[in-house]
This record gives C-alpha cells, sequence and structure tokens, in this order.
C-alpha cells in the first residue's frame, strides 16, 4: 500500500520535491500555515491557497525529553529506551515561521540561522497497515532525513 500523508492540504503529496500548502491573504499580503479560511492578521476571508517555501533558517529549537501522547506519538518517538527528539522553528523568507519536527541531525548539530530544508519521513503505521508520513525539516545538505 502506497503511504499517506498525516492530514490532507497539510504538504503535496506524493512529491519528489514536496511544499507546505499555506495560504496567503489577498487583503494584507500575510502567509498563514496551515491553508485556512481567514487571515488572523486582518480578518478578510480572501485567503489564496499558496505553496510555501522549501528551505528556511532555523529560528530556535528545543529537545522533546518526554515521549508524546496520542495522537502526537509516532513510532519515531516511541524508541526503548526512549530517545529525545528535536522540534524547532523554521523561518521561511519573507512568509512566515513553521513549528516543526527537526531530522537528520543531533542537538550539538544545530546552529542559530542555520540552512534547513524541508523532508518527509514516516511517523507512524496507521490501522489499516498503510504507512503515515509527516513532514520534518532537516539541516541543508544532510544526506539522510
Amino acid at each position: 500500500m502506497a503511504p499517506v500523508p498525516i492530514a490532507d492540504d497539510l504538504f503535496t503529496w506524493p512529491a519528489d520535491e514536496p511544499r507546505l500548502i499555506g495560504g496567503r491573504c489577498a487583503e494584507c499580503g500575510t502567509h498563514v500555515f496551515p491553508l485556512r479560511a481567514g487571515c488572523a492578521r486582518c480578518g478578510a476571508a480572501a485567503v489564496e491557497r499558496a505553496l510555501l517555501s522549501r528551505s528556511g533558517t532555523l529560528w530556535t529549537w528545543t529537545s522533546q525529553g518526554f515521549p508524546p501522547k496520542a495522537p502526537f506519538r509516532g513510532e519515531f518517538a516511541g524508541t526503548d529506551p526512549f530517545e529525545p527528539w528535536l522540534v524547532g522553528v523554521v523561518e521561511l523568507p519573507g512568509e512566515l515561521r513553521v513549528e516543526t519536527l527537526l531530522t537528520g541531525c543531533a542537538q550539538d548539530d544545530l546552529e542559530f540561522g542555520m540552512p534547513m530544508r524541508l523532508v518527509t519521513l514516516p511517523f507512524r503505521t496507521g490501522e489499516d497497515g498503510r504507512e503515515i508520513i509527516t513532514f520534518a525539516f532537516r539541516p541543508e545538505g544532510a544526506e539522510h532525513a
């Protein structure tokens, strides 16, 4: 069975070069993610679908030192023994900042402002046996997600 995204209209799928699906307000130009019907900045309903940049810079990060509870617990966080995982905020230039999983790196590798790239990765296996994927960002040039 082919993998499926964790949610519809969150990122392009299937895609060799995935993009986050956001929106852009036709009134004030503000970008939003995920795509929603109204603009949080000006209140306009004229938000149009927009594919966001695949590249950005690391704005901040932290490690998650405990396993998340369902439904947020993916198989990547279910290792035994548990290993902390990384969450960060990536700034997409001229668009917005996205909270995201970080992959392909260790905490000691991270630096403020470092280039990051959007990737997809397995999140968990659904009840029907299908692999469910999500998005994450990894350092630009990292070999594996």
